[in-house]
């Protein structure tokens, strides 16, 4: 795909095309130089492993071709718009960001600009690499098999009896849980909220002692 095919993907999902949809796909183009892979792919030995929600993410899957749905793009949202790319073969994983200057820098380069967005989103297109972006070696803390995982692996929770997959559950001593009911969960059950069989969910499980999970 051309840089503009990429950006006219990314625009279709929003019906529109802003600034960080381009810094998206920059730096998703970036990743695929510096990793020398081609791109968008059909396979998963590209992961990406962005830091926030938003327009940038999709610029980067529409370079990339990773996606949530592939399994080939996770979100841990630390509010960046930055990401961590991993060649799952030889497990190599660089982080990019934008530069910190990036904003500013961007009206030299589209000096027919009518205001601060529109020199952004033209900006954005037009700056070299090193203007726009910056990157580094990074290593993963978790392992990419444990951040996978494998098709077909699931458990169900003893206390809520919900099903797990990829090997996401954890332990309290023997017993098996998954994230929500070891505690703490992003939701809290209302009572009695239509539950199969009468069943009545736990709360999230604040009380436990997370020294006790493995």
């Amino acid at each position: 795909m051309t840089f503009d095919q990429i950006l006219t993907a990314s625009a279709a999902l929003h019906d529109h095309l802003c600034p960080r949809q381009v810094l998206g796909a920059r730096i998703g183009v970036l990743a695929g130089r510096i990793l020398a892979l081609d791109l968008p792919r059909e396979d998963k030995r590209l992961l990406t492993i962005v830091e926030s929600d938003g327009c940038a993410v999709d610029g980067i899957s529409a370079a990339t071709g990773c996606r949530i749905g592939k399994r080939t793009l996770r979100v841990e949202d630390y509010g960046k718009v930055a990401a961590t790319f991993v060649d799952t073969l030889t497990e190599r994983s660089i982080r990019i960001a934008p530069h910190p200057r990036a904003r500013e820098t961007a009206a030299i380069y589209a000096p027919e600009a009518t205001d601060r967005w529109h020199a952004q989103l033209l900006g954005y297109q037009r700056m070299p690499d090193e203007k726009l972006l910056v990157w580094r070696a990074v290593v993963l803390t978790a392992t990419v098999s444990s951040i996978v995982s494998q098709p077909g692996r699931r458990a169900i929770c003893q206390r809520c009896e919900e099903e797990i997959s990829n090997e996401r559950e954890v332990y309290l001593g023997s017993t098996l849980l998954c994230r929500a009911c070891a505690g703490p969960a992003y939701y809290r059950s209302l009572p009695d909220s239509g539950l199969p069989d009468g069943k009545r969910l736990s709360q999230s499980s604040d009380n436990l002692d997370p020294a006790h999970l493995h």
